[in-house]
């Protein structure tokens, strides 16, 4: 029964994910990749404060399983990161790709923390 939760999650997250790529990346006529940054900052956002939530007793392992593991696991994507920094450098762009590292990894974990800090002020 689990694995219908991390379906279910991953149904909603995957199109999410091609969608807000897509609609951030026409907005941004630049070589940097502001889609892909987008879900993985707003993922790590989600998961902090789902995080929090679970550690505070307010939200649930079934939760968890549906919003943590299938629609964030959906919605971010390390494996376009990956890509899409090495086709950077790879281009002649290397400042962009040594700011989609430094940027996604530093703005993903803050995003992160500030959702279990929230979650944690809301539910502890």
């Amino acid at each position: 029964m689990n694995w219908l939760l991390v379906v279910a999650g991953a149904a909603v997250g995957a199109p999410l994910r091609y969608l807000t790529d897509r609609a951030v990346q026409a907005r941004h006529d630049t070589g940097f990749p502001w889609g892909t940054f987008t879900v993985n900052v707003a993922g790590s956002l989600v998961l902090g404060l789902l995080t929090g939530a679970v550690a505070a007793g307010a939200a649930s392992p079934e939760v968890q399983l549906l919003v943590g593991t299938g629609f964030c696991g959906a919605l971010t994507t390390y494996s376009t990161f990956s890509y899409e920094t090495l086709r950077l450098a790879e281009s002649g762009a290397g400042l962009f790709a040594v700011l989609n590292v430094v940027g996604s990894v530093t703005a993903g974990l803050g995003s992160a923390f500030a959702g279990w800090a929230f979650a944690q002020a809301l539910w502890a």
